[in-house]
């Protein structure tokens, strides 16, 4: 639904150049009371049928093939197995990051085509280095997310290698090995709310969050724009795996959905349209929702977390002047006006 098929009064309300149909709504996985078919149902069709999803995981099997084996060889620490994952990683990061913004920004091959905030990314302020949000981006995204996710991914796989780690194969348990990639997506929203509640935590939103949040509006080059601390709290969802038993595969893909299904999220365009069709999903309203208002929308639509303890917006004009309320009062409370 476009703005523009709104009447004239709601259009006024709504402060978007497109969004989806409104209210916005949780996944159907943990709604009350259950609905075990409808929750299936939702699983297939928009996680593991999803083609994000899909490419993640060829991704992933494309470099477990390539780099896993032996696996011997990672039992000590060496560029020879370090370097190539690195150098993967870096590699994707500029082709997908790259390619969106290329894509959606540069050369406008889309338009306004599905684009959530017309307005734009934010080329030239101070708060950003060489006042340049792309710039600034690109920085913290290579020189601290890539090289964060490397060292995570490298620690997984030496610990796997030295039989620190609890290993499963496909051969000894195809079920449980299947069951691990579908509940990664929804281990990761779970997580995710978790650790961007405790970065919204005055101290360490100063210190660390911060970083983030400078991009109101946003862009592909802004989902792994972060300060070294948040990295290393995005990142540890995956020790999770020093708990369940998994297969380096996982790793692979855990690690890659965590940082490429972050940059697809923030592309700021719900979708690459063809001839006025999506043929993939990217921009995620949800979290566009919490660059632009910020007390709200701490997780995914994935798992409720966000309408249980009180933070969920669902896009209304309604619930924006409720939590602009709640923001006023809050900042009267703290000053003591």
């Amino acid at each position: 639904m476009n703005y523009r098929d709104l009447n004239n009064e709601s259009s006024k309300k709504i402060p978007w150049a497109w969004h989806p149909h409104l209210p916005i709504e949780n996944a159907p996985v943990f709604s009350w009371p259950l609905k075990p078919l409808v929750a299936i149902k939702y699983v297939i069709s928009r996680i593991m049928l999803e083609p994000l999803y899909l490419i993640i995981f060829m991704l992933s099997v494309f470099a477990w093939l390539w780099l896993g084996q032996p696996i011997e060889s990672w039992r000590i620490f060496s560029a020879d197995w370090i370097l190539p994952i690195f150098v993967i990683n870096l590699s994707l990061v500029l082709f997908v990051a790259g390619g969106l913004h290329l894509y959606f920004y540069t050369f406008r091959v889309q338009g306004v085509d599905r684009h959530f905030d017309t307005t734009g990314i934010n080329q030239k302020t101070h708060k950003f280095f060489g006042n340049n949000q792309s710039l600034d981006n690109i920085f913290w995204t290579c020189a601290s997310g890539v090289t964060l996710w490397t060292a995570y991914q490298v620690i997984l796989m030496w610990s796997y290698a030295n039989s620190y780690l609890p290993w499963i194969d496909w051969e000894g348990s195809p079920i449980w090995f299947v069951l691990i990639l579908v509940a990664i997506p929804l281990w990761q929203s779970f997580h995710f709310y978790w650790i961007h509640r405790f970065l919204h935590w005055k101290p360490l939103y100063k210190l660390a969050h911060s970083v983030h949040h400078r991009n109101i509006n946003i862009g592909p080059w802004s989902g792994l724009s972060m300060h070294p601390i948040e990295h290393a709290l995005l990142f540890s969802s995956v020790f999770v795996h020093f708990v369940v038993p998994s297969h380096p595969l996982h790793i692979f893909f855990h690690m890659y959905y965590l940082a490429l299904a972050a940059i697809t999220a923030h592309s700021g365009f719900e979708s690459i349209r063809i001839r006025r069709k999506s043929i993939l999903r990217t921009g995620d309203f949800f979290h566009q929702l919490h660059h632009r208002y910020f007390d709200c929308n701490y997780g995914t639509a994935d798992i409720p977390l966000d309408k249980w303890f009180g933070s969920f917006h669902d896009g209304t004009p309604e619930r924006t002047i409720t939590l602009r309320k709640y923001q006023k009062e809050s900042r009267e409370t703290m000053t003591g006006k």
